[in-house]
């Protein structure tokens, strides 16, 4: 009787696949890559299990191709969360899991994992080579004191002597280098104020066991070195720590924060960025590391030993995936805490309003951290420049430009923050008011005036600007509102003596922000001008200024998330200001002066604007008291998108407890040539929801015919 695997593809189907095993290629565990026939083509997938019989007749199973011994097996943890993730979120099992590995290892090309240092092994400590080995002998004794890496022991000539020690089995070659026990710490902890270690001697009793911890802590609070303190306890009882972070841009400075800090320990960084090779390597090395650095999709990274989850800026929206598997990084992270037994650290200046109901409520332990870290450092005085009475120029009014100059004579730095891209928004013609639309899109075509290009920040298209209005042929175009590149050139124009960087997605790639930092540090800036990349973990002690530009947009969004996202967004850069021995200042220009939420945020009182949107929220039943599903719908037209969602909602169980609303066209209703429309399920019961979800779901696959790109948005960020 063949043996018979059932196998996980990368399809968009809900099942899974019978294969047989061919006589000779031996056991196959769960987890273990393979590559098998899938149509006319090959898939690589992954065992779950051994079948005693299939649906499908013996002789009609196709062969499993190979085995792909070259790479590691997925652990039963990772197994386990992906099937809570399929459950969750309702996607395929297949999908998700080829969705953990980096690209590299997601292929049936033969790959060669490096091993750069060798390392004593417990045979090698104690052996004793024979007198005429004298190379031998000194390689031995160095491998005692410190691991080698390849590179050296080539320059050194060691190599054949390396290759004697791995025979004698006294040495073996590592992915990353195993901890040096002696290793001196190049910083030391500095002393922990009160609230620090109050919160350490509460939260070091809760390793060990599972538990979610919300430290809400003030900007320049010292979330960090409370991070750092726990991760050197786990360690201490050699465990591992995952620290995930929203954004790529901090990847150097926490990494080399923690690299100072914990000298000889093993470290990996996961992310985007890298390139797919190295991605590769460092998620080999992960098992092998004691911590692991990384963002969204390094929730599923494989950690035999994991003792702690840290989640850095868990507000963060760049947790939450926006295509594909549609997950939050953060509540990923809890499922896995809760799966494996560890405790799970939320940290944030601003927590997301649903971790802070769940503190509020007792369900997640709430810390606070309510002065900053460095005594001297008190947090910034916030100021409004009214624009209703104070004419603009050029994006600035005249208190901004006179606060820069101030700054700029007392040789301290300053942040300027637009969270815009581009020269301008939009190119406009005077004559007969056309705006450079995206033909593509529901979006303008954004000015980007050093490239000589109007591109679409949506869906990537872009063009030459034109010599003359498209529509009546004016020659005199101008540029349409304020973006990064043009606000750089006027603060040039302004402050000739000004040292200005630029920080956007244009002008930064992950490995110019180490560089960045220590420009910043070594006083070499003196105006840092940027988008959201800057908001938030830079820790630049010279920074006395921060200057916030061009928010009202949020005040009369019709997504009841974006006050909560903006008080977040400022609370977050004027964090920036004051965070050393100096005070900071922050000015922001708005036409709203008198709106609530910035009398909050200049008494810097997040926990009463939380509960004030919270009570907003309760009344009119909006998450966090109620859990939302969105039905999104793609098409070539709207009428075909929107016919789809009326189907899907007539399919729709008839659930007391479940709301099904009408289906709309989405806010951007037009992205990259298809049609968008949504339909939005609402419950204030999760589990009513996810029931409704899994019967509902298998009714969508039967709508023919198929002229609409469906997906499930659960718990969804943005509408």
């Amino acid at each position: 009787m063949p043996s018979i695997l059932q196998v996980a593809l990368d399809t968009p189907l809900h099942r899974l696949f019978d294969y047989r095993l061919p006589d000779g290629l031996g056991a196959v565990p769960p987890g273990t890559l393979l590559e098998v026939p899938f149509g006319r083509a090959r898939q690589i997938g992954v065992v779950l299990g051994p079948q005693a019989d299939s649906a499908v007749q013996t002789d009609k199973l196709r062969d499993v191709i190979r085995v792909l011994a070259d790479r590691p097996a997925l652990s039963p943890e990772i197994l386990r969360l992906a099937q809570f993730c399929a459950d969750y979120y309702h996607y395929p099992l297949g999908a998700i899991l080829l969705a953990t590995l980096p690209p590299r290892l997601k292929n049936a090309t033969p790959f060669v994992a490096e091993t750069p240092w060798l390392a004593v092994t417990e045979a090698g400590q104690a052996a004793k080579p024979v007198a005429r080995a004298h190379a031998q002998r000194t390689l031995l004794d160095a491998l005692r004191t410190a691991p080698q890496s390849r590179s050296v022991l080539r320059e050194r000539k060691q190599g054949r002597h390396a290759t004697a020690l791995v025979a004698a089995g006294w040495a073996a070659w590592s992915r990353v280098p195993p901890p040096a026990a002696d290793a001196p710490r190049t910083a030391e902890a500095p002393p922990a104020t009160a609230e620090q270690q109050a919160a350490f001697e509460t939260l070091l009793p809760a390793l060990g066991q599972f538990g979610v911890h919300l430290i809400h802590g003030v900007t320049g609070s010292g979330k960090t070195e409370l991070y750092l303190r726990l991760i050197d306890a786990v360690l201490a009882r050699g465990l591992q720590a995952l620290v995930l972070i929203p954004e790529i841009a901090l990847t150097p400075q926490l990494e080399q924060h923690f690299r100072r800090r914990f000298p000889g320990r093993r470290f990996a960084t996961l992310h985007s960025g890298l390139a797919e090779k190295d991605r590769a390597e460092n998620w080999l090395a992960a098992p092998d590391c004691d911590v692991l650095l990384g963002t969204r999709l390094s929730v599923f990274a494989p950690l035999p030993r994991l003792g702690l989850i840290v989640v850095d800026e868990e507000h963060d929206a760049s947790f939450k995936q926006q295509d594909g598997l549609r997950y939050s990084a953060r509540d990923v992270a809890i499922a896995r805490g809760k799966q494996c037994g560890v405790p799970v650290v939320l940290g944030s200046a601003t927590p997301s309003l649903e971790s802070y109901a769940q503190a509020t409520t007792g369900r997640y332990r709430l810390i606070e951290l309510k002065q900053r870290a460095i005594s001297q450092a008190r947090l910034p005085a916030i100021e409004l420049v009214d624009l209703k009475h104070i004419p603009l120029d050029n994006g600035l009014t005249r208190p901004a430009v006179q606060a820069l100059t101030e700054i700029l004579a007392r040789g301290e730095q300053s942040l300027v923050f637009l969270n815009r891209r581009g020269y301008a928004p939009a190119l406009y013609c005077p004559s007969c008011a056309w705006v450079s639309p995206c033909p593509r899109c529901s979006a303008r075509l954004v000015l980007h005036r050093t490239s000589h290009r109007l591109k679409c920040h949506h869906c990537g298209f872009e063009t030459r600007i034109p010599s003359a209005c498209p529509s009546c042929g004016n020659p005199d175009l101008k540029a349409l509102g304020q973006g990064t590149q043009r606000l750089e050139e006027t603060l040039a124009a302004l402050l000739p003596a000004a040292r200005i960087r630029r920080i956007d997605r244009d002008t930064m790639r992950p490995r110019a922000w180490a560089e960045l930092g220590a420009a910043v540090h070594g006083g070499e800036v003196d105006i840092l001008l940027g988008t959201q990349m800057l908001a938030k973990g830079h820790d630049f002690p010279n920074m006395t200024l921060a200057l916030i530009l061009d928010t009202d947009g949020a005040l009369y969004s019709p997504d009841f998330r974006a006050t909560e996202r903006l008080f977040a967004q400022l609370m977050q850069v004027s964090g920036r200001a004051g965070r050393a021995d100096k005070p900071g200042r922050v000015l922001i220009q708005t036409a709203f002066p008198d709106h609530p939420l910035f009398r909050y945020l200049q008494r810097h009182d997040f926990a009463g604007y939380a509960r004030a949107l919270l009570a907003e929220r309760r009344q009119l039943d909006l998450p966090p008291f109620t859990r939302q599903i969105l039905l999104r719908a793609e098409a070539p037209t709207m009428e075909a998108g929107l016919a789809f969602l009326q189907r899907a909602a007539a399919l729709a169980p008839d659930t007391a407890d479940v709301s099904v609303f009408s289906a709309t066209p989405a806010p951007m209703a037009r992205v990259a040539n298809l049609e968008r429309a949504q339909l939005l399920i609402q419950s204030a019961s999760r589990l009513a929801l996810q029931a409704f979800v899994r019967d509902w779901r298998p009714l969508l696959d039967s709508i023919k015919p198929r002229v609409a790109r469906w997906s499930l948005d659960v718990d969804p960020l943005v509408f």
